[in-house]
């Protein structure tokens, strides 16, 4: 198991400067977006961007228009690390020949979330909120159950946790705060942003705290030398408890503890 990115920020394909400035920021991800991000008379041009795509020292994606045979022509030779597909209702419509993290964006995609999660080209799972509330009428609230879903059918697909999908409200640091600790209480791991100002508050909220590294270090060391085991503490551990403990140590080890 190694450590996903906690922090993953979309960037307009067809402004250049700003991918540049994305891929240099703190994000621990980069999201090249030639979707929504990106007006319809500029998406020629967005694509045209991509041939300037350089390896980065972090993960790389682009974000596709769905059903668009010249997105799909455009990223096929890229050497970035994945393609997010939007609006998949299903198997398929995971594009062929591609990593590929899915969005689920609509009921149909929802009742089909384990399938999509478990198609061999998928690599990562994510609930796209906007689109889904739009749909369903759903308030802040009524989207628990979507989140929890698409939690639990990526991890029993064997796929890291997902992502939390973007909060809109850039300069409300406070309530994008406040729902990321939802979103981890509900089992999310990390989150997509829209504006660099957002990735360290994102950050901090995803990251182990110092009382949870040292809790999962001393379980490990605890089962390490036995199946079962009380913690200094008074907490009882067993092997149940050891892949969330090691998540925490390779967490910690990759990107550091809140210091909370």
């Amino acid at each position: 198991m190694s450590a996903p990115p906690l922090t993953w920020l979309y960037v307009p394909a067809d402004r250049p400067d700003r991918i540049e400035k994305a891929i240099a920021s703190r994000a621990h991800a980069v999201i090249v977006d030639l979707e929504d991000g990106v007006a319809p008379d500029a998406k020629e041009r967005a694509r045209a961007n991509l041939a300037d795509l350089q390896r980065a020292d972090k993960p790389l994606f682009v974000r596709i228009n769905a059903g668009s045979a010249a997105d799909l022509e455009a990223v096929a030779q890229l050497r970035i690390d994945g393609v997010i597909v939007p609006k998949v209702d299903g198997p398929e419509d995971i594009p062929p020949g591609l990593d590929v993290h899915a969005l689920i964006e609509s009921p149909l995609g929802l009742e089909a979330a384990f399938a999509i999660a478990s198609h061999p080209q998928v690599h990562g799972l994510s609930l796209g909120e906007a689109d889904l509330r739009s749909q369903t009428g759903a308030l802040e609230v009524g989207l628990d159950w979507a989140r929890g879903r698409i939690v639990n059918a990526a991890v029993a697909a064997g796929l890291p946790r997902p992502p939390q999908s973007v909060y809109p409200h850039v300069r409300d640091l406070e309530g994008l705060a406040r729902s990321c600790r939802r979103g981890r209480a509900l089992g999310h791991l990390g989150r997509a942003a829209i504006h660099p100002d957002q990735l360290p508050v994102i950050e901090q909220a995803y990251l182990p705290t110092r009382s949870e590294f040292d809790q999962a270090r001393a379980t490990v060391e605890k089962l390490d030398a036995a199946s079962v085991g009380t913690l200094a503490g008074g907490a009882f551990v067993d092997a149940a408890m050891l892949g969330a403990a090691h998540q925490v140590l390779e967490l910690a080890a990759r990107y550091g503890t809140s210091g909370s």
